[in-house]
C-alpha cells in the first residue's frame, strides 16, 4: 500500500466516521435506551438526547480511521485489485471478510472505551460524560473501559462479514451494469442497503453488548457471557427483547452506511 493511499484511507475514514456519529447521534441514544435493562423511559426516554456526545466526538475519527487503514492494507496485502482479482474472482468476498474482521478488531481498541462512556451517559443523562468517565475509572479502573470488548468484537465481526462483502458485491454488480465506476452517491446507496441487512441480522448481539456495558460491576451480566445474557433477555422479554432497538439501529446504520461509505469513497477518490 502506497503512502498516498494510506493517508487517503486514514483521512477519508476519519471524516466519514465523524459525519455519521455526530449527525445520527439521537438515533443511537434512543436505541441504547430501548435496549437498557431499566427500560426506555427510566433510562431517560427522549430527554437529553445528546447525552454522551463528547465521547462519540473524541472517538469517532481515530476509530473509523483505524478501521479503514486496516481494511485497505489487508485488501492490498491479500491482493484484491487488478490481475489478482481477475484470476480469482471467488476469493474476493473472503478477502473482504478477512479485511473487515481485522479492521474491526483494531478499531474496537479505540471504539470500546468511548462506547462504554457514551452508553453509560446515554442511559443516565443526569451524569455528564466526564463524570461517567471518572466514575468508571474509580470503580473499575482501565479494565472497566474495556468491559464489553469481546462482545463488541463478536458483534462487529458478523456485522462486517455481512456488510462489506455485500457492499463490494453490490458495487461490482452496479458498475458492470452501467459500464463504468460508480459515483459516490451510488456507492452510498449500496452501503445503505448492505448496512440495513447487516444491522437487522446482528441486533441480538448488539442487545447483549449494550446490557454487558451497562450492567453493574460484579453482576452476572457484567462478566460478559454473551449466550447467558441472550438467554436472560429471551426468557424475560422473548423475541422482541432480542430485537429491541432494531428499527432505530437499522435506520441509524442504513443512513450511517449511506453517509459513511459515501463520504469515505468521495474523500478518498478526491485525495487520490
Amino acid at each position: 500500500m502506497e503512502r498516498q493511499e494510506f493517508v487517503a484511507s486514514l483521512v477519508a475514514g476519519g471524516c466519514a466516521g465523524m459525519c455519521v456519529d455526530l449527525t445520527l447521534f439521537p438515533l443511537d441514544t434512543i436505541k441504547t435506551r430501548l435496549q437498557s435493562q431499566q427500560g426506555f423511559y427510566k433510562a431517560g426516554g427522549f430527554r437529553g438526547i445528546y447525552a454522551g456526545v463528547p465521547s462519540a466526538a473524541v472517538g469517532s475519527f481515530p476509530n473509523a480511521a483505524a478501521f479503514f487503514v486496516t481494511y485497505e492494507c489487508t485488501k492490498s496485502l491479500l491482493g484484491t485489485g487488478g490481475a489478482a482479482a481477475a484470476a480469482a474472482p471467488h476469493a474476493a468476498p473472503v478477502t473482504h471478510m478477512l479485511a473487515a474482521s481485522l479492521g474491526e478488531i483494531v478499531a474496537c481498541l479505540i471504539r470500546v472505551p468511548t462506547e462504554v462512556v457514551k452508553q453509560r451517559t446515554q442511559a443516565c443523562p443526569s451524569s455528564s460524560t466526564y463524570n461517567t468517565l471518572l466514575a468508571t475509572l474509580r470503580e473499575e479502573g482501565v479494565r472497566g473501559l474495556y468491559r464489553g470488548y469481546g462482545s463488541t468484537v463478536l458483534r462487529e465481526i458478523p456485522f462486517s462479514l455481512v456488510q462489506f462483502p455485500l457492499w463490494e458485491y453490490l458495487k461490482t454488480l452496479w458498475s458492470r451494469r452501467q459500464g463504468h465506476t460508480l459515483y459516490s452517491w451510488q456507492s452510498a446507496v449500496c452501503g445503505a442497503f448492505a448496512g440495513a441487512v447487516a444491522a437487522f441480522v446482528t441486533t441480538p448481539l448488539d442487545v447483549a453488548k449494550t446490557r454487558i456495558m451497562l450492567a453493574k460491576a460484579g453482576s452476572t451480566t457484567a462478566s460478559g457471557n454473551i449466550p447467558l445474557v441472550l438467554y436472560e433477555v429471551w426468557r424475560s422479554r422473548g423475541i422482541t427483547g432480542l430485537f429491541a432497538g432494531s428499527v432505530p439501529r437499522m435506520t441509524f446504520i442504513s443512513l450511517g452506511g449511506f453517509i459513511f461509505l459515501g463520504t469515505y469513497e468521495k474523500v478518498r477518490s478526491t485525495l487520490l
